[in-house]
């Protein structure tokens, strides 16, 4: 095992990349499993690329379609052991996949680009479909892949036909439909860590004209990382699925296909383990507390938590498809209500002392109802066309909350004599924060267990979008397209949340400010009267008295109060601002409010021209400009604060709560484009696809995590320049070799107000500029009862990249002007690199009744690595982060009928 978060690599890496043409798999474009009847209206077109898709919501090969589309096909998705999207990514280097403290942490990127599924209140950049219908969170398709025909990712920005949240691109998911003959499948697998995988199909007729399928799968597996307090496992496998369908067709020209679901996940997910203490982290060891070993034992998979983290997850839903022709035209309508279910409980600071539990989703439903209507022509003459309107109407109800521990006061109470020189404590902090407020009574009431945030945040959306595309073909072979998407997207939410910590609702200024005044007053009086002291309360009390000194006691009382007031934002004269940090848990400005309407009402234009030609059979090339949408997105973590302008408003009408700060309640739309050439060649014995582009998106909406909630932001524009290529060779019968590659230039053209500073022109981390799958498949018939032994192996590369830009944690304020320092915070960062060098492999043999035997193993280098890191929660310049999967392996067996 080898963790190569400090720059050490899989020692073998060079030798793999060396032999790189004999370590491949059939990647996406090199699908073999066509359907049958395309395969035969194309037996003149050489195999690598005979496969049909629908990445423009029409039937085509892959060969055919003007799209940067990659397609993972149902056997290599068998042959592979991949039992999710999370899996696919190693089989399509332009996609990549992440998943951070729970599973509802989990984002697709394409091309660099896609959101951070942290936040609810954040549809990805790259938007999921399952036969047509849209998942609009990714946590809604995580789960085990059912009967998979074939995964489409489309590459770049697709919001012309897939509407508000494809601004990155699509991974569309197509299952296969019932069959009128029946048959079916059934697999089995066990591996290390008592893994233990099954799933099924079956389909046939009920009625000549009406077909059924029904599928399920059960996965569980012990967790690969150690509760080093309880011995409990974690990042375990927990989930099942099951999925039937019903499919009408009589040869007429009407079609129905309606498909329900439902699937659930109940695991630990996912263990943290400590990468860099600090001194904050010795105050969670004087409380009792531990934390793991990373520097001395980086390969234990070993940490400290008092709670196990707990996700579960269901989801569920219904659609309804509806094809009917007319002559040269298909109208098609697609129906769908869709629920997920969340609920997560975790240890928010990591570590084996009690000091706080809660979620950053602690529960979460999400009811989502979309319909989508089109009509597309099929003419033969130079002009076809597609035409649709989409609706969308989608309720978020969330709650979260942090719940302080038996041990936080006793923690907060290290941490509070460190920030004060040993000057204070707990106990007399509670006085003097009494004393300076009178009708307050503290004594024993800060950082007391059971006090938290709660936060509960209700969001509504409702989106409607109408979508065409016209092919002209002016010449044989020369096709124009042009197409358009008009969308418009309303959100609102209401929120309902309070702090129960009393510490964080002391207003700190105002204290500062009564004691700034305690202080100044006695001793300017008594310098004023020549005492050469401080005047006592009892000598004050006199000189008021007195008819003749009273009106200088007036005075002196208006100068100390002007100088009060003047300083007690100023943390040299106000020495309670500096315990600003032990704040936690701040009260929230709900909303709507008199200021804020916390609505948003939104609408943009999408557009697409592409250009194709076909030169030869088999050769395309095509060039395109296309545009893409995001809507507005509202930030519905503890972190969703009023913006600067709002924030200032409030505070002007005397509306703001109790130590508000300016914050980031939403982001604009972010809006993306690209332009892109491409070439697609498939000849007898090989093929290859060709793509160029630059890609850029406006606004990004960027999650950051800042240890304890999240600040979303919008960069200014970030660009990319890449190369994607994949090809395939047919070396003899038995023998297929696939490679695929995808080089990236990320940067920030603009990104002035990141929480880093302005990183504008700055290269955008936690990219590899060159991602590589390399594979292969060797099939061969053994004997003349045709039984086959198929062996393939894939090996996908990611060159090494800093894991993060900079860490918000080191980040250093002057106390005096507020100016901010970036450079430790950079370099805090800079250490953590990842490299993937990943192995997998599988020996099948096929029985030629039906039955297959298999030994399989993936990561089989066990390559490790860090794969996010971030400021530990309540450890200032801490650093914790999240460990990769190790080697798995095992055997399996699948009977086909």
């Amino acid at each position: 095992m080898k963790f190569n978060t400090f720059g050490r690599t899989a020692t073998v890496r060079t030798v793999l990349l060396a032999g790189a043409a004999a370590l491949v798999v059939p990647t996406a474009a090199a699908a073999q499993d066509a359907d049958e009847d395309a395969v035969e209206e194309a037996d003149d077109v050489p195999t690598g690329n005979v496969i049909v898709v629908t990445a423009t919501k029409r039937e085509q090969t892959l060969q055919e379609t003007p799209v940067a589309v990659s397609v993972t096909s149902a056997e290599t998705i068998e042959r592979a052991q991949i039992r999710d999207v999370a899996d696919l990514a190693t089989v399509v280097p332009s996609l990549r996949f992440s998943q951070l403290q729970s599973a509802f942490a989990t984002s697709y990127s394409i091309r660099g680009f896609g959101t951070d599924g942290n936040n609810i209140g954040l549809e990805p950049s790259v938007a999921m479909f399952v036969d047509g219908v849209y998942r609009s969170r990714a946590i809604a398709q995580i789960s085990d892949l059912p009967d998979i025909q074939r995964v489409e990712v489309l590459r770049g920005p697709q919001s012309t036909l897939f509407g508000k949240n494809a601004s990155a691109g699509v991974i569309s998911i197509v299952t296969k439909e019932p069959q009128f003959d029946f048959g079916g499948m059934v697999e089995a697998s066990y591996g290390n860590f008592n893994a233990f995988v099954t799933k099924g199909y079956v389909t046939g007729p009920v009625t000549d004209s009406v077909a059924f399928s029904i599928g399920g799968g059960y996965n569980r597996r012990d967790g690969y990382i150690t509760n080093g307090l309880t011995g409990d496992e974690l990042n375990n496998r927990d989930r099942w699925f099951t999925r039937g369908q019903l499919l009408f067709d009589n040869g007429g020209p009407l079609r129905a296909r309606i498909i329900a679901d439902y699937d659930k996940i109940n695991e630990s997910c996912c263990g943290v383990v400590n990468v860099l203490p600090s001194a904050a982290t010795g105050a969670v060891l004087a409380v009792g507390g531990q934390v793991n070993d990373f520097r001395n034992n980086p390969d234990g998979d070993v940490v400290f938590t008092d709670v196990d983290p707990v996700n579960r997850i269901k989801n569920y839903g219904i659609s309804g498809q509806l094809d009917y022709e007319i002559g040269a035209l298909q109208l098609t309508s697609i129906t769908a209500y869709r629920q997920t279910k969340l609920s997560a409980d975790q240890d928010v600071d990591f570590t084996s002392a009690a000091l706080a539990t809660g979620a950053n989703i602690g529960q979460a439903d999400i009811d989502t109802f979309t319909q989508e209507l089109r009509i597309a022509s099929d003419f033969d003459g130079p002009v076809n066309f597609l035409l649709g309107g989409y609706y969308f109407d989608e309720r978020v109800d969330t709650f979260d909350q942090i719940v302080y521990g038996e041990d936080f006061r006793n923690y907060a109470n290290i941490l509070l004599q460190a920030a004060t020189g040993g000057t204070q404590n707990v106990n007399t902090l509670e006085a003097t924060l009494t004393a300076l407020n009178p009708g307050q009574n503290y004594i024993g009431r800060f950082w007391q267990a059971g006090q938290g945030f709660f936060n509960n945040i209700v969001q509504d959306n409702e989106a409607y979008s109408f979508f065409g595309n016209v092919d002209f073909e002016f010449v044989d072979g020369l096709v124009l397209t042009l197409g358009a998407n008009y969308t418009k997207d309303k959100k609102q939410i209401a929120t309902d949340s309070f702090t129960t910590d009393v510490f964080s609702t002391v207003d700190l200024v105002a204290s500062g400010n009564t004691a700034i005044f305690a202080t100044a007053f006695p001793a300017q009086v008594g310098s004023a009267f020549g005492l050469g002291r401080p005047a006592t309360a009892a000598e004050i009390g006199a000189f008021l008295a007195n008819p003749a000194t009273a009106p200088i006691i007036g005075q002196i009382q208006q100068g100390v109060q002007a100088f009060a007031d003047a300083n007690d934002t100023n943390p040299a004269v106000n020495p309670l601002l500096g315990l600003q940090s032990l704040q936690f848990l701040p009260p929230f400005q709900n909303c709507p409010n008199a200021v804020e309407s916390c609505s948003t009402n939104d609408d943009d234009w999408s557009w697409n021209v592409r250009l194709a030609y076909e030169v030869s059979p088999s050769v395309n090339v095509y060039a395109s400009w296309a545009t893409g949408y995001k809507a507005p997105s509202f930030n519905l973590s503890r972190d969703s604060r009023p913006v600067p302008a709002d924030f200032a408003a409030l505070q002007a009408q005397g509306l703001a709560v109790t130590n508000l700060r300016p914050g980031t309640r939403f982001a604009n739309a972010e809006n993306s484009e690209v332009f892109e050439v491409g070439i697609k060649t498939n000849w007898d014995r090989a093929s290859a696809n060709l793509t160029v582009f630059r890609q850029t998106i406006k606004d990004f909406q960027a999650n950051t995590f800042t240890g304890s909630a999240f600040i979303l932001s919008n960069a200014g524009e970030q660009e990319t320049f890449g190369v994607e290529f994949d090809g395939q060779f047919r070396a003899s019968e038995e023998l297929t070799l696939n490679m695929a590659m995808t080089y990236l230039d990320p940067k920030y053209n603009s990104y002035v107000a990141s929480p880093l500073g302005d990183l504008s022109g700055t290269a955008v981390v936690g990219i590899p500029k060159l991602s590589a799958v390399f594979g292969a498949q060797y099939d061969r018939e053994i004997n003349s009862a045709g039984d086959r032994i198929i062996l393939r192996s894939d090996f996908s590369y990611q060159s090494p990249v800093q894991i993060s830009r900079g860490l918000l944690g080191f980040i250093d304020v002057d106390p005096a002007t507020g100016e901010r320092d970036y450079t430790r915070a950079f370099a805090a960062a800079r250490p953590y690199r990842r490299e993937v060098n990943e192995l997998s492999a599988s020996l099948t043999y096929a029985f030629d009744m039906g039955l297959e035997l298999s030994v399989w193993g993936r990561n089989l280098l066990d390559d490790r690595d860090i794969t996010t890191i971030f400021d530990s929660v309540a450890q200032d310049e801490s650093i914790s982060g999240y460990p990769n999967q190790p080697r798995t392996y095992g055997v399996g067996a699948r009977f086909r009928f």
